[in-house]
C-alpha cells in the first residue's frame, strides 16, 4: 500500500475519532481523563550502516575421489569423517593384473631394443658393401627402414610401459588436497570401475561465504572501488546472537542475474579452528559506505498499520497525529535507523503508545532518548 493511500485511510480513522463528541461521551458517564505520553526528539548520531544478508558457507575447495582403474577393492586407509592431508592413502585397488602389465610391456621394450640393435648392425654392414658396390640400393633401402621401424616400434613401447607405470600408480587413490573426507562408499572387497565415486574431501580452511545482493546495495557496498572486493564482512551462525566471524569479499560475480536482479558475491574466511562448516546457513553485516550522520528512534517507538510503519506525533490540537516513516536497520541496544519520515528537530512519542489510538488528545511529558536506549525521563508505558 503506498503512502497517499495509508494517509487516507488514517485520516478517516481520526475523522471517526474526532465524530465521538463530548456531548455523546457525557451521555454515557464522564470522560476519562486523556492519557500522558512521553514525547522526544530523535538523537542524531553518526554511525555506519549495515545491509544484511542470509547466506551459505561453502567448501573452498571439494574434490570428487573417483577409481582411475580397474580392480578389486584391497584396502580403506581411513576412517570415515576424519581429517586427512593431501598424500594419504585412502583406497587401494588391487594392483597385481597392473603390475604384470608393466613387466610385460617392459619386457617388450627390451626385445624392441635388441631387435634395433640388429638393424642397426645389419644397416652398417650392407653399408659398406655398398661402397664396394657388392649389394644393391634396394638392399640398403630394405635395412634402412627395418632399422627405423625397430626404432620406431622403441618409442611405442616406451609409451606402453609409461601408460602402465601410471595404471599400477592408479591403484593408490591418494587424497589431492588436506581436509575432512567423507565416509566411504565402497567396502573391500567391491569390484570398482573406471570413474567409480568412491567419497569426497573437502578443504575447511579457509571457507567461502556466498551472498546475493541488489544493485543498489552494491552500489554502496562498493563505494571504495574495485566492486566491494576487500570491503570486511561479519557473519553469525544462525545458532549465534553475535557477528562473531569476520571475512573479506574477495569475489563479485561479472554479471547480474536476469530472473533475480541480483549479483552475487563471495566472502572468504578464515577457519583454522574448524568451528565452521560447509554448508552452514549464516546471517551476514556488510558496511553500506562510510559513517554518517543518521536519525535514532528506540524501536519500541514504531508503531505498524497494515504494510506501513508509523511513529506517533502530537499535532497543535493535542491529538494524535501517526506518521508514516521509512525505517532503516536494528542499531546498537534496541534503536532503529529512520531513513526517511521525520525532520531534524520533530518530536515523536516514546512511551504510552499501547493506551492511545489516532485522533485521541494526550497529556504530553517532556522527555528524551540516551544511548541506552531508554527514556531519560516521563512516564513509562
Amino acid at each position: 500500500m503506498n503512502t497517499s493511500r495509508l494517509l487516507v485511510l488514517l485520516s478517516l480513522i481520526v475523522a471517526t475519532v474526532a465524530c465521538q463528541s463530548p456531548q455523546a461521551e457525557g451521555a454515557a458517564g464522564m470522560m476519562p481523563p486523556p492519557p500522558t505520553v512521553t514525547m522526544a526528539t530523535p538523537l542524531q548520531h553518526e554511525i555506519t550502516q549495515y545491509a544484511e544478508f542470509t547466506g551459505r558457507f561453502h567448501a573452498f575447495k571439494r574434490v570428487e575421489m573417483r577409481a582411475r582403474v580397474d580392480g578389486y577393492l584391497t584396502k580403506v586407509g581411513f576412517e570415515d569423517g576424519q581429517m586427512v592431508n593431501q598424500g594419504d592413502l585412502l583406497f587401494e585397488i588391487d594392483p597385481r593384473p597392473y603390475r604384470l602389465a608393466l613387466s610385460g610391456a617392459e619386457a617388450d621394450l627390451e626385445a624392441a631394443k635388441t631387435r634395433l640393435r640388429l638393424a642397426e648392425k645389419e644397416f652398417k654392414r650392407v653399408e659398406s658393401l655398398r661402397d664396394r658396390r657388392a649389394v644393391s640400393a634396394e638392399e640398403l633401402d630394405r635395412r634402412l627402414e627395418e632399422r627405423d621401424t625397430a626404432a620406431a616400434a622403441i618409442l611405442a613401447l616406451k609409451a606402453r610401459v609409461e601408460e602402465a607405470r601410471l595404471d599400477v600408480t592408479f591403484t593408490e587413490v591418494r587424497a589431492p588436497i588436506s581436509g575432512r573426507v567423507s565416509e566411504t562408499l565402497l567396502d573391500v572387497g567391491n569390484l570398482v570401475g573406471n570413474s567409480t565415486l568412491l567419497t569426497t574431501i573437502v578443504a575447511l580452511d579457509p571457507l567461502h561465504f556466498y551472498v546475493e545482493a541488489g544493485e543498489q546495495e552494491l552500489a554502496q557496498i562498493a563505494h571504495g572501488g574495485d566492486r566491494g572486493r576487500g570491503v570486511a564482512v561479519q557473519v553469525k551462525l544462525l545458532t549465534e546472537s553475535d557477528y562473531s566471524h569476520e571475512g573479506v569479499i574477495d569475489f563479485v560475480d561479472n554479471e547480474i542475474d536476469n530472473a533475480t536482479g541480483t549479483l552475487l558475491m563471495r566472502a572468504r574466511f578464515n577457519n583454522r579452528d574448524f568451528t565452521l562448516q560447509p554448508g552452514a546457513f549464516g546471517r551476514a553485516r556488510i558496511p553500506m559506505g562510510r559513517p554518517g550522520p543518521v536519525m535514532l528512534v528506540p524501536d519500541a517507538a514504531i508503531a505498524s498499520f497494515l504494510t506501513q510503519k508509523l511513529v506517533y506525533m502530537v499535532g497543535e490540537d493535542g491529538t494524535v497525529q501517526p506518521r508514516p516513516v521509512e525505517l532503516g536497520p536494528l542499531w546498537g541496544n534496541g534503536f532503529r535507523v529512520i531513513r526517511s519520515g521525520l525532520q531534524p528537530g520533530e518530536s515523536i512519542m516514546i512511551n504510552g503508545l499501547a493506551k492511545v489510538r489516532p485522533g485521541m488528545p494526550v497529556k504530553v511529558e517532556q522527555g528524551s532518548i540516551t544511548l541506552d536506549g531508554a527514556p531519560a525521563a516521563g512516564p513509562q508505558g
